[in-house]
């Protein structure tokens, strides 16, 4: 059976972009691995072995085109409006907090926030299929 290990995006500024997941989603630096023309930086924290990998390209000064494929990574947390608030005084700028219902019930209450290179990040509240 196959396991979910890791999701990688392109960042240009390795410092800028640790400090983000560090400060937004307790993530800290699980591994480090320098090669000649990229380095890769593993993040994740206490709750989950699912790792978020930083891909620094060497020599890259211009912003990454994301495109229209990429759709998001989501976490969860057990407080969702103490979370939104963490976050937005940490500097950062959360969406409003949304929910959707599915058949007439709550289904996931969220709001979504873009780390420092435009990658779309979902928070959502514990709670249903949201573990």
């Amino acid at each position: 059976m196959a396991k979910a290990i890791h999701m990688m995006v392109r960042v240009l500024d390795e410092a800028r972009s640790v400090a983000f997941y560090s400060q937004a989603f307790g993530l800290s630096i699980a591994d480090r691995v320098d090669f000649a023309d990229f380095t890769l930086i593993y993040l994740r924290n206490a709750e989950a072995d699912f790792e978020v990998e930083l891909t620094v390209n060497k020599g890259r000064a211009e912003p990454y085109d994301l495109g229209n494929g990429y759709g998001h990574v989501a976490f969860v947390v057990d407080d969702l409006e103490a979370e939104r608030a963490r976050i937005a005084a940490l500097g950062y700028s959360p969406k409003d907090i949304k929910q959707m219902t599915h058949d007439g019930k709550p289904f996931g209450r969220f709001f979504f926030i873009e780390d420092p290179d435009g990658y779309k990040i979902e928070v959502l509240e514990k709670g249903g299929r949201f573990k």
